[in-house]
């Protein structure tokens, strides 16, 4: 994942490339965690692919399937540096956690990382401001400013993911410079305090701070939406009893989507954080644990918008035939 990895001490989890890997712990979770970001590569692609076919059949895209595939972009390109990441840090697991290999995949994993949850705080706040049955002047007035809006919002969410990432690159160029003159000595105690001193403040502080300012917007309006929504069933369900039972089945299939949206964004940001907060080797169990739950969580939300969203349904189901 991240930068904040330790290699201090020699783990014996599973040996170095070239040598007979003996843990089967660590190769099971490695076969799941490739399996996952191979399915969430392929969800991900299909809702690229479907969105894309329409918006050049039609030459436009709705502001909701703009947010969607870009979502869908940055959690495509993310599961395949996730891949390559984790390729060569299960055949080098004693390499420098710093070096310019992982450096550039850090890079990117960083960028597509918060790119990927400031695009989810927006498909939040779209929801929360479309749908939402709110009648206060500000909710009006935002219902018909925010599709123009859009194309800016997402510009501003690029810009916040590039200066997440270059501010971590900065980090660990620094440790790795650090690193290079003081003869490649990764138990070197000056060296090691400068880089345990930007591991546990500085990586730490840039993407609690990064991560949690789209997560508090995305609950905050999503939690608006769903009491929007609980209302406005609550009413429906009273005024229409003779159609009690079918109403409720619709409220609950129009619910589902958004409390799966909701429990994963929250699930992937809490273990983000928690994965980040520790410092794991590479050759450890809770390396690889830590890869396989946030993974995991990542991989569930395409294949719900697949099979919530009309047209991409459609599409599907074309596609199968």
């Amino acid at each position: 994942m991240g930068p904040i990895m330790s290699t201090g001490e020699t783990s014996t989890a599973h040996t170095v490339l070239g040598c007979q890997i003996t843990d089967k712990t660590v190769i099971t979770l490695f076969v799941i965690l490739v399996f996952s970001c191979l399915v969430a590569v392929v969800g991900n692609g299909f809702i690229i692919i479907a969105l894309g076919m329409k918006w050049l059949l039609r030459r436009t895209l709705s502001a909701h399937n703009k947010l969607l595939i870009s979502l869908a972009a940055s959690r495509f390109c993310l599961q395949c540096v996730v891949i390559g990441k984790n390729i060569y840090v299960f055949l080098n697991p004693s390499s420098f956690p710093y070096n310019p290999v992982i450096q550039l995949l850090n890079l990117m994993w960083d960028f597509l990382t918060a790119a990927t949850i400031w695009f989810c705080s927006l498909l939040g706040f779209f929801y929360c401001v479309k749908i939402a049955t709110l009648t206060h002047p500000v909710f009006v007035w935002l219902k018909y400013r925010l599709p123009g809006w859009v194309p800016w919002m997402l510009l501003s969410a690029v810009g916040m993911s590039s200066l997440t990432s270059i501010l971590c690159f900065i980090g660990n160029h620094m440790i790795y410079q650090n690193y290079a003159r003081r003869g490649h000595q990764p138990w070197n105690a000056t060296g090691n305090s400068l880089r345990h001193s930007l591991e546990k403040f500085y990586f730490i502080s840039i993407k609690i701070i990064m991560w949690t300012v789209p997560t508090v917007i995305f609950s905050i309006f999503m939690s608006l939406l769903l009491v929007s929504l609980v209302r406005h069933m609550k009413k429906t369900l009273l005024a229409l009893s003779e159609l009690r039972d079918v109403w409720a089945q619709a409220h609950f299939k129009a619910l589902l989507p958004l409390l799966s949206f909701i429990i994963l964004f929250i699930s992937c940001f809490l273990t983000l954080v928690l994965s980040s907060a520790s410092s794991t080797p590479y050759q450890e169990f809770r390396y690889w644990m830590w890869q396989v739950v946030i993974h995991l969580c990542t991989v569930i939300h395409p294949i719900v918008i697949l099979l919530s969203n009309p047209v991409l349904r459609v599409v599907m189901k074309r596609g199968c035939c």
